[in-house]
C-alpha cells in the first residue's frame, strides 16, 4: 500500500503563515512597550492596539484575552533566551571563569537588544512576589528555575575546579542573578525611552564586580 504523502503548502499559503507571525510578532513588540511603561492594570488592548496599527478585533485574532497576550510577552522572550543562557556556558568541561563572564555577557546583551522587555521583565521579575496562583507567575517561575539551576551547575563545576569561590550553589546562583538585575535595572535604555544619561557603570567594571565577587584569586 502506498505511503500517503503531504501536499507541500503552496505559496500563497507560505506568505500567508508568513504574514500573521509578522502581525503577531508586531503585536507582542508593541505590547512590551505598553506593559511595561503602565503596568498591566492599566494597559489595555485598544492601546497596544493603537500602537501596532490594528485594530482590537484583530488583537483577539492573535490572542484569547490582555492576559494571554501578557503571558505570551514572556513565552517568546523566554523560548528565545533559554538557548543562548546555554550556548554562554557551552562545553561542560570549559572554564568555568570563562564561561561566567561569557554568562555576564549574553545576560547583558540580551537585555540591551530588547530594553523595552528588559523594562517589563525587571517590573514583575521578583522571585519573591511570585505566586503558583497565576499563570504568568507559573511560565516565570519555570524559566527561573531553569535559569538558576544551569547556573548552580556552572557554579558547581567551578567549585570542583577550584576556581570559583566555595558556598551554596544555588545561593550564589541566586546572588550572581539579582547583581545581574541590578545593573541591568539602571541601564539608561532600560529606565526610559527618552533622552538617558550615558551608562553609570561599564560592562567591563561589571565583569571587574563579577570577578571580585566569585572568582577564587
Amino acid at each position: 500500500m502506498p505511503r500517503a504523502t503531504t501536499k507541500p503548502a503552496s505559496r500563497r499559503e507560505v506568505r500567508r503563515l508568513q504574514q500573521q507571525d509578522v502581525s503577531r510578532n508586531q503585536l507582542l513588540d508593541a505590547a512590551e512597550e505598553v506593559f511595561g511603561e503602565k503596568g498591566f492594570h492599566d494597559t489595555t488592548l485598544k492601546e497596544v492596539a493603537e500602537l501596532a496599527e490594528f485594530s482590537v478585533g484583530s488583537v483577539y485574532s492573535f490572542f484569547e484575552s490582555k492576559d494571554d497576550l501578557f503571558r505570551q510577552i514572556f513565552e517568546r522572550r523566554g523560548t528565545e533566551f533559554m538557548p543562548g543562557l546555554k550556548d554562554a556556558l557551552g562545553d561542560p568541561k570549559g572554564d568555568p571563569v570563562e564561561q561566567l563572564h561569557a554568562l555576564v555577557d549574553f545576560e547583558v546583551g540580551f537585555f540591551r537588544a530588547h530594553p523595552r522587555f528588559g523594562r517589563l521583565y525587571l517590573r514583575y521579575s521578583s522571585a519573591i512576589t511570585l505566586s503558583p496562583d497565576r499563570e504568568l507567575d507559573m511560565v516565570m517561575q519555570e524559566r527561573y528555575e531553569e535559569a538558576m539551576a544551569l547556573q548552580a551547575g556552572l557554579f558547581r563545576r567551578g567549585q570542583r575546579a577550584g576556581t570559583l569561590r566555595k558556598g551554596d550553589a544555588e545561593v550564589l546562583a541566586r546572588l550572581f542573578s539579582g547583581l545581574i538585575s541590578a545593573y541591568q535595572a539602571l541601564y539608561p535604555a532600560v529606565v526610559s525611552d527618552d533622552d538617558a544619561p550615558a551608562e553609570r557603570l561599564a560592562l567591563a567594571e561589571l565583569h571587574d564586580v563579577v570577578e571580585r565577587a566569585f572568582v577564587v584569586r
